[in-house]
């Protein structure tokens, strides 16, 4: 079957910054896949590429095994974008918001109505239906930002940071409905994010990107068999500026793996993580480098991540 989505060698360069540097992905129909990296990477300049409101400085994206650009209007029906920021009409209410928005796309009245109503009743917002959208919570009008990308009933939806600065209200309610635009409603969904734990959560593949570069593609669960067996380990440092004499102390220790300074944290991986711990810590103290809090968990995305890169997601990007 042809992908919804393919991406073949994507480059954008602005002046003498890459922001996405030779990416090549596939997007299959029916399928939520999460592109994943930290603030700078380039996943929202990719999303830009791939739904063509940015021209890349090079390759071509296929939507349903066409070129995006030969598509024209085509390509438009097809995509519902939902950008990081929030985008809605604040004079007029929920409801006109979304009928607008489908008049926009050409739909007949009756199914703008239809499309609407089931978006108000999907997304919670039934009670503002008729509230002017200027009143809403921040979390109500970035449900609205949703339901506007999905008021033409796209084939695929793309959604930049959908849980960005959501209550744990809204951030339930979203999530549940991402789900089941997938696996109810058979839409391919592209859901960018730095949140690893969303991404785990709701995405059947995820790719990570980093400096404009893909780094891998898979599904999460495999993923997090690759950073190394038994549970991660995190000791947090008096002093950062010793995190990478800490990870040479403990990668020296037997039943250490990929012992690595994140951060004032120093992460390794142990099967026997109890009794390592407390190698470790010998290790450690005969420096004279002072644990401050340790944690014990199984292996995240995060790990993965890090173990591509060596930093966190909460870490700015280098320049």
């Amino acid at each position: 079957m042809t992908p919804a989505i393919e991406a073949r060698n994507l480059t954008k360069r602005y002046g003498d910054l890459v922001a996405v540097d030779d990416l090549s992905f596939t997007v299959e129909r029916g399928e939520v896949w999460g592109l994943l990296g930290p603030n700078g990477a380039g996943k929202s300049t990719a999303i830009r590429l791939v739904t063509g409101l940015t021209r890349a400085t090079s390759g071509e994206v296929l939507v349903e095994g066409e070129p995006i650009r030969g598509r024209a209007r085509g390509a438009r029906n097809l995509v519902g974008y939902c950008p990081q920021e929030i985008v809605v009409w604040e004079h007029l209410t929920v409801l006109e918001n979304l009928r607008f928005v489908a008049q926009m796309y050409g739909l007949p009245r009756g199914e703008a109505e239809r499309r609407s109503l089931d978006l108000v009743v999907g997304l919670r917002l039934e009670e503002k239906a008729g509230a002017l959208a200027a009143s809403l919570s921040g979390g109500m009008k970035r449900r609205l930002n949703l339901a506007l990308a999905l008021v033409h009933d796209p084939s695929i939806v793309v959604l930049d940071e959908p849980s960005a600065g959501l209550d744990p209200q809204s951030r339930i309610v979203v999530h549940d409905f991402i789900q089941d635009l997938g696996r109810r409603d058979g839409k391919t969904v592209i859901l960018t994010t730095h949140e690893m734990d969303v991404a785990d959560r709701l995405a059947h593949r995820v790719a990570i990107i980093d400096r404009g570069r893909l780094k891998v593609v898979d599904a999460p669960d495999r993923l997090k068999k690759t950073v190394g067996e038994g549970d991660t380990v995190v000791l947090r440092l008096r002093d950062p500026a010793r995190a990478e004499e800490a990870a040479g102390a403990a990668g020296a220790v037997a039943g250490v793996r990929g012992a690595l300074p994140v951060s004032r944290e120093l992460h390794f991986h142990a099967l026997d993580a109890v009794n390592v711990v407390r190698e470790v810590y010998a290790a450690l103290d005969a420096r004279g480098i002072e644990v401050e809090d340790a944690s014990m968990r199984k292996n995240t995305l995060e790990d993965v991540f890090i173990a591509l890169t060596g930093r966190a997601l909460r870490e700015e990007p280098a320049r």
